[in-house]
C-alpha cells in the first residue's frame, strides 16, 4: 500500500468510527467501545507507518481537484513533511489513549456513546488539518474541532457551568476565526492558490503584497483557537467538560492547531518584522500572566489549563524568533506530559471525590492510596517544571535557546526585541511553572488530617494509560539530536547559559514554594487545634474563621463538581480546617486578582457583553414600539375603513338609491359653482 494512501486513511479511519459510533450506539451498545478504540489505534498505526516511510527526507504531497470555482481553485491534498508525519503520531497515540481511558471514566455514564463518537470525529478533524495541504481543506478541519469542542465541553449539559463554558468556548473561538477566514482569503488572492507549497513559493518570491495584514488577521485566528492572550479566557472554563476531553483538547487537539497553523505557513508571518514582534508579546503576555493565575487556582484542572496556557506560550513565542523546529519540538513534548496530567488528575479526582486541592490538602495518605497516579504524576510534573533529564527539559531549553540566539543579533528576519522579550518571559515563566507544578504536587500528595479514602485500585484501563504515556514524558528529550533532521535542520539541544538560567530559575521557583509550603502547614496545625481547642472550652460550636470558611466554600463547590458524580463511590466528607496553600504568599496582594484570572472576563463583560446587550435592548425596543407600531398602524387603518364601508352595505335599495341621488346632487352643485368661479375668473 503506497504511503499516499496509508495518509488518506489515517483522518479517514476516525471519521468512520465516529459515523459507525452514533448510527449504533442506541441500537447496538456493544460495539461503541470497539468503535471507539479500534480505528483510533489504526489510525495511531497508521500515521506511525507514514512517519517511518517519511523519515524526515523528501515532503510526501499529492494533489487532486475538488472543485472548480472560477477563480482559485480547491484542492484535495496531502503535504506531510517531518513536521506533520510528528505531530500525526501525537495526535493518534494521544487520542487512542484518551478513548481507551474514557472506557472505564464514563463507564457509567449513559452518554458515552455520543461521546466516543465525538471524540473521534475531534481526532479525525485534527488529523485532516495536520495531513491537508490545501487551507480550505484545513478550515474544515479546524471548524469541525470547533464544533466538536462545543459538544465535549458541554457533556455535562445538565450544569450552568458546562453550558455556559460550551457557549464561551464556541464564541471566544468563533470570534478568532472571522478575521482567520479573511486572512486566509486574502492569502490566496495574493497567492494565487490555496495550496500550501504554491502559497510558500509566493512568499519565497516576494509575491505577498499585504504581508502585516494577512499575518495579523491569521494570528487572531491562532490566538483564539490556541488560547493566547488576549483570547484565552475560555480554555480554564472548558474544564467543565470530562477531564479526558480536557486531556485531548490540552495535547494533542485544538489548542495545538493554532501552533501548528503558524509552523506550517512560517514564512508567511516571518515576512512581516511587525509581526513577529507582536508575536512575542502576546507570548510574552500570555506565559507570565497564566503562570501567575495557575499559582493561585484551587481546582486541580484550572491549573493544569493555565500551564496549558503557559505551556502554548513558549511555543507561539518560538515561533516568534523564527524557530518552528524548537516551536514544534516542545508541542510534541508537552502533548506527552500534559496528556499524562490531565489523565493523572483524572484519576486524583476519582480517588479524593473532589476537584479542590484545598480538600486534597486536608486528606492524608493521597499518595498511597493512588500509588500510580502518585509516580505517573510526579514524573509528568517534573518535565512540566523543565528539571533535567526529562522531556520538558529539553524542549523549553531549545525555545530559550532560539530566544537567545535571535536576542544576541543573530537572526537576519526577527528583530532583536523579539529575543528579549521571549528570552526574559520564558527564564520567569520557567521559575512561575516550578512554582504552581510544586505547588499541586504538595496539596495533592502531602496533605495533613483526615485519612483519605480507599476506594481500591483504579481501572487498569485508567492506570495503564498513565504508564505509557510516562515514557515518553521521560525519555523523548533524548530525541533532541536526531529529531531535528525531521525539522529544518536546526540544533534543539540545550546551551550551558540557557540551561543554568532556566534550571536556576525553576530551583528558584521549586524551593520559594516548598518554604512556603511548609510555613503555610505550620499555621494551619495551629489555626486547627486553636479552633478545636476553643470550642472543647466553650463546649459549644465555635465560630469558623473567615479564612476556613472561605477554604470550605471552595472544596464544597469543587465537590459538586458534575464529574465528580461520576464516581460510584461514596464521597468523602470535607474535611474542615484551613487549607495549607503556599500560593497565597507566593503571590501576596496579587492573589485574589490571578485566583479569576486577572478579572479579564470581568473587562470584557463591561467592554463588549453589556454594550452589545444595550445595543440589543434598543433594536428591540425600535422593533417593537417603531416597526411594530408602523405595521400594526397599517393593518388598523384598514380595519378601520372597513369598518365605515360595512355600515354603509345595509342591502336596503331605497338607501342605495337614497345615496345616488344625494351623489348626483352634489356633483351638480360643485359643477355649477365650478363653472361659475370660470366665468369670473
Amino acid at each position: 500500500m503506497s504511503t499516499t494512501t496509508l495518509a488518506v486513511l489515517v483522518p479517514l479511519l476516525p471519521f468512520l468510527g465516529a459515523v459507525a459510533g452514533l448510527l449504533l450506539g442506541r441500537t447496538a451498545p456493544g460495539f461503541v467501545r470497539p468503535l471507539a478504540i479500534l480505528p483510533t489505534l489504526g489510525a495511531a498505526v497508521l500515521a506511525v507507518l507514514v512517519a517511518v516511510r517519511q523519515g524526515g527526507g523528501e515532503t510526501i504531497s499529492a494533489a487532486t481537484e475538488l472543485t472548480p470555482t472560477g477563480s482559485v481553485p480547491i484542492d484535495l491534498s496531502l503535504y506531510i513533511d517531518g513536521f506533520a508525519a510528528l505531530v500525526a503520531v501525537l495526535v493518534g497515540v494521544v487520542a487512542t489513549c484518551v478513548q481507551l481511558y474514557s472506557t472505564a471514566y464514563l463507564r457509567e455514564d449513559p452518554r458515552y456513546p455520543s461521546y466516543a463518537a465525538l471524540v473521534s470525529l475531534f481526532t479525525s478533524a485534527m488529523l485532516l488539518v495536520v495531513y491537508s495541504g490545501d487551507l480550505m481543506v484545513l478550515l474544515v478541519g479546524w471548524e469541525v474541532m470547533g464544533i466538536c469542542s462545543y459538544f465535549l465541553v458541554g457533556h455535562y449539559w445538565e450544569t450552568e457551568a458546562a453550558r455556559s463554558a460550551s457557549l464561551k468556548a464556541f464564541l471566544v473561538t468563533k470570534l478568532g476565526d472571522v478575521p482567520f477566514l479573511i486572512g486566509l482569503f486574502a492569502l490566496a488572492a495574493d497567492a494565487g492558490s490555496f495550496e500550501i507549497p504554491k502559497i510558500l513559493g509566493t512568499v519565497a518570491a516576494g509575491g505577498l503584497d499585504h504581508p502585516t495584514l494577512i499575518a495579523l488577521l491569521l494570528l487572531a485566528g491562532v490566538a483564539g483557537k490556541s488560547a493566547q492572550f488576549p483570547l484565552h479566557t475560555w480554555l480554564p472554563d472548558a474544564m467543565a467538560g470530562p477531564t479526558p476531553v480536557s486531556a485531548l483538547i490540552h495535547a494533542a487537539t485544538m489548542v495545538a492547531a493554532g501552533v501548528y497553523f503558524i509552523a506550517r505557513l512560517l514564512p508567511v508571518f516571518a515576512a512581516s518584522g511587525a509581526t513577529l514582534v507582536v508575536m512575542a508579546v502576546m507570548a510574552a503576555v500570555t506565559m507570565v500572566g497564566s503562570g501567575l493565575a495557575a499559582i493561585a487556582q484551587d481546582d486541580i484542572k484550572r491549573v493544569l489549563a493555565y500551564s496549558t496556557i503557559g505551556q502554548l506560550g513558549y511555543m507561539v513565542g518560538a515561533l516568534a524568533v523564527g524557530d518552528r523546529g524548537a516551536a514544534v519540538f516542545h508541542l510534541l513534548s508537552h502533548g506527552a506530559f500534559k496528556a499524562l496530567l490531565f489523565l493523572g488528575a483524572g484519576v486524583i479526582i476519582h480517588a479524593a471525590g473532589t476537584n479542590s486541592l484545598g480538600v486534597m490538602s486536608r486528606m492524608d495518605g493521597l499518595a498511597k492510596r493512588i500509588p500510580d497516579a502518585f509516580w505517573t504524576m510526579t514524573i509528568a510534573l517534573l518535565a512540566l517544571a523543565a528539571v533535567p533529564p526529562f522531556a520538558g527539559f529539553f524542549s523549553k531549553e531549545a525555545v530559550l535557546v532560539a530566544a537567545e540566539h535571535t536576542a544576541t543579533g543573530h537572526s537576519e528576519f526577527v528583530p532583536s526585541a523579539a529575543g528579549w522579550l521571549v528570552l526574559v518571559a520564558g527564564l520567569l515563566t520557567a521559575l512561575l511553572t516550578a512554582a504552581y507544578a510544586t505547588r499541586l504536587w504538595l496539596m495533592a500528595f502531602r496533605g495533613r488530617g483526615v485519612a483519605a479514602p480507599d476506594h481500591g485500585k483504579e481501572p487498569l484501563a485508567m492506570t495503564g494509560v498513565l504508564w505509557l504515556l510516562a515514557i515518553p514524558s521521560i525519555g523523548f528529550g533524548l530525541a533532541a539530536g536526531p529529531i531535528s533532521d525531521w525539522f529544518d535542520g536546526g540544533e534543539l539541544t540545550p546551551t550551558l547559559v540557557t540551561s543554568v538560567l532556566g534550571t536556576g530559575a525553576a530551583a528558584i521557583g521549586a524551593m520559594l514554594t516548598y518554604a512556603l509550603w511548609q510555613r503555610a502547614s505550620a499555621k494551619a496545625v495551629l489555626a486547627t487545634a486553636a479552633s478545636t481547642g476553643a470550642g472543647a472550652a466553650a463546649g459549644t460550636e465555635t465560630e469558623v474563621p473567615a479564612a476556613v470558611a472561605v477554604a470550605v466554600a471552595a472544596a464544597e463547590s469543587a465537590a459538586e463538581a458534575p464529574e465528580v458524580a461520576e464516581v460510584t463511590h461514596d464521597h468523602p466528607a470535607v474535611p474542615t480546617g484551613p487549607a495549607a496553600d503556599p500560593g497565597k504568599a507566593f503571590l501576596g496582594p496579587l492573589h485574589r486578582h490571578a485566583a479569576v484570572g486577572f478579572h479579564l472576563d470581568a473587562v470584557y463583560d463591561r467592554l463588549f457583553v453589556r454594550p452589545v446587550r444595550a445595543a440589543a435592548s434598543l433594536v428591540r425596543f425600535l422593533d417593537r414600539e417603531v416597526v411594530d407600531t408602523y405595521v400594526r398602524g397599517a393593518g388598523t387603518g384598514t380595519q378601520l375603513l372597513g369598518s365605515l364601508v360595512r355600515r354603509a352595505q345595509t342591502g336596503n335599495v331605497q338607501s342605495y338609491l337614497s345615496a345616488l341621488l344625494a351623489g348626483a346632487v352634489v356633483l351638480a352643485i360643485a359643477t355649477a359653482v365650478l363653472a361659475n368661479v370660470n366665468v369670473g375668473s
